[in-house]
């Protein structure tokens, strides 16, 4: 074990592998905290849209932050937990540049020596020292590997279960923004001086031209519906990624190295 822990960390290709990864994870998170502000500017700016129900705008008025309102604070929430997010990978960034820095390949290094020569070596004063050593082996490569395999084991998890829902469902919100700001251009009342020739042609373009707004607000709140789904499975897969998946492969990586230190242990 102190060899093929030598080995890897003079190799370097765990941390290669989880400093790229890190960095790909951190562009993620940025992405979609951007998509989540966009959004967000997109629902500020509609809040005080109005469209009139019939053209000309003789008729019922109806305001689009009335069906935006229910997501508007969700989005919000979703911006900071994307900001968190977000820290937590930049923070893991930092962590792991601090962790693959010589001064830790030294200390395994030298651990490992003493590890072996208190095992192989006849020296008696050196037999003392095995139990110690070889803890102190394991809390070395503990500390060494264990934010790599963190990071590696939750990208191979997010990759294979939650990439393509984390695809999709920033797909749906960017289609949500479109669909607002498309809205938010509307013209929603005509001027008051207007004439009644202008009004009267302005009622002749709007009946060839437009949609009913009852149907394009229907048909905006059921995405802004179908958009809150998202941004839940968006939480829960960042959540997922930067807490619960690292703090799983915690556990598994000390109960791997418990059960080798006792075994190790065990033929003292």
């Amino acid at each position: 074990m102190a060899v093929l822990a030598v080995v890897a960390a003079l190799a370097g290709s765990i941390d290669r592998l989880s400093e790229q990864t890190a960095a790909d994870s951190l562009t993620r998170a940025l992405v979609t905290f951007a998509a989540s502000r966009a959004l967000n500017g997109a629902i500020s700016a509609a809040q005080g849209t109005e469209l009139a129900l019939e053209p000309a705008g003789v008729g019922v008025v109806l305001s689009v932050g009335q069906v935006l309102d229910p997501i508007n604070d969700l989005v919000e929430r979703f911006s900071t937990v994307m900001l968190v997010a977000a820290s937590a990978i930049g923070l893991q960034n930092v962590l792991l540049k601090i962790t693959s820095a010589p001064g830790f390949d030294i200390a395994l290094i030298v651990i490992a020596i003493w590890l072996l020569a208190a095992t192989w070596l006849p020296l008696a004063r050196l037999k003392p020292s095995l139990p110690w050593s070889r803890r102190a082996l394991l809390v070395a490569v503990l500390v060494r590997f264990a934010l790599p395999v963190l990071v590696v084991g939750s990208e191979l998890v997010f990759a294979e279960f939650l990439a393509t829902e984390q695809q999709a469902a920033l797909d749906a919100l960017r289609g949500v923004q479109a669909d607002i700001e498309e809205i938010s251009a509307e013209q929603p009342l005509p001027p008051a001086n207007q004439s009644l020739a202008e009004r009267f042609s302005r009622m002749v373009d709007d009946t060839l031209g437009a949609l009913d707004p009852r149907d394009k607000l229907e048909q905006l709140g059921e995405r802004v519906s179908a958009a809150s789904e998202h941004i839940i499975s968006l939480i829960v897969i960042f959540v997922l990624q930067t807490i619960l998946l690292p703090l799983g492969f915690l556990w598994l990586l000390v109960e791997l190295l418990k059960s080798i230190g006792q075994r190790l242990t065990g033929r003292v």
